[in-house]
């Protein structure tokens, strides 16, 4: 058995007298050698020598050549070295952990993964400036060309005519809702002092003893007539906002989609101009991808001005379907309640009503009671 030398940091390994460990220490070897050798790295892919008992160089630790006891000299600090067996299987489990043929163990880098450009705002933003800028400079240049009747402009006969119409149209229905809501302030004024005067009627009738039965005829003839007012104010007032929803909202809303296929209609001709200067021009390196270009920018332009032309083609047509089944009804509850009116017939305007579902608003029915008040 080999002599122990003095306690210290380094690896104590005694061994016998033919080279062998000694049984007694082995596991307590064991768990010393773990705790130094790197992560990955088992206990079971190395072998145990010592220098002067085997001149082998696959072992993984050699413990240095301890002094004898009473020595002053410190021992060798236990050396790691590599080995092929655990370096193939470190390879072959695809680790980024490398051994070196030197004495110290180093970690290979990761995949190197590059970023993405950082794309900065106000760029984006010039960019989009300078793009609005181009498209601005090249449709006002076709609106002044049309005008002083040097440019081209492309044009749809059918569809032209079916939107001048439809201009010309809304102008006339709101001449006509400006009349219709004439008409019902002055009736309203009229029905606030044909019921005054009722009220003044019935007034005298009671004072006046002498003409008692002539006031009192006057007072129900004008409180019917403020009645039956009422009931022609209703209809007028529902006749009023029907047509204000078809001139102001549906009419509006198609004509919305017209003004964006006008746009886009001149966006189109002034690229279609541009493509055209372009083709007359010479074909070089320089000119041929501006014509590319133009060309693509072209064909963008001219899906969005086909796009529009159908929305407002489609928009058009159910306007039309829309505007007869409105303007039908509307037309013939304003005619029956008037006749019923001035001829008096009072049941046929309250019947003409019970047609169209309209109900009256009876004189102070939204204002709350004073329960609800308190």
């Amino acid at each position: 058995m080999a002599q122990e030398s003095p306690k210290n940091s380094a690896a104590e390994i005694p061994v016998t007298s033919n080279g062998q460990l000694e049984d007694s220490h082995e596991h307590s070897f064991n768990r010393d050698l773990k705790c130094s050798l790197p992560v990955g790295l088992g206990l079971s892919e190395t072998k145990i020598t010592s220098h002067g008992f085997d001149g082998a160089k696959e072992g993984v630790v050699e413990a240095g050549q301890f002094p004898s006891k009473g020595s002053s000299a410190s021992p060798k600090s236990s050396v790691i070295s590599p080995s092929s067996t655990a370096a193939s299987r470190l390879a072959g489990q695809g680790c980024d952990l490398i051994i070196p043929t030197g004495s110290r163990a180093q970690q290979k880098s990761g995949p190197v993964v590059l970023a993405d450009e950082v794309k900065n705002p106000a760029m984006e933003k010039l960019e989009l400036v300078r793009k609005w800028s181009l498209n601005t400079y090249k449709c006002t240049r076709q609106i002044i060309s049309e005008k002083l009747g040097r440019g081209s402009r492309t044009v749809d006969l059918e569809l032209e005519a079916q939107i001048d119409i439809l201009r010309d149209n809304k102008k006339k229905y709101e001449n006509i809702l400006r009349l219709a809501q004439t008409l019902s302030t002055q009736l309203f004024q009229m029905v606030h002092t044909q019921r005054q005067l009722g009220d003044a009627f019935a007034d005298l009738s009671l004072k006046s003893l002498e003409l008692h039965e002539e006031f009192g005829y006057n007072a129900e003839t004008q409180k019917l007539l403020a009645k039956n007012g009422e009931t022609l104010l209703g209809a007028i007032n529902f006749f009023i906002a029907s047509v204000n929803t078809l001139v102001n909202k549906t009419i509006e809303d198609t004509l919305l989609t017209v003004k964006q296929y006008e746009s886009a209609r001149i966006e189109y001709d002034a690229y279609r101009t541009d493509l055209e200067e372009l083709n007359l021009g010479p074909r070089d390196a320089n000119t041929l991808p501006k014509i590319e270009q133009s060309q693509q920018l072209f064909q963008v332009h001219k899906e969005k001005y086909d796009k529009m032309r159908n929305d407002v083609s489609i928009k058009l047509k159910f306007l039309e379907e829309n505007k007869v089944k409105v303007l039908h009804n509307q037309l013939v509850l304003f005619h029956n309640a008037i006749a019923a009116y001035f001829a008096g017939n009072q049941k046929q305007l309250e019947q003409t009503l019970k047609q169209f579902h309209i109900k009256l608003k009876t004189p102070g029915a939204d204002a709350p009671s004073w329960l609800e008040e308190q």
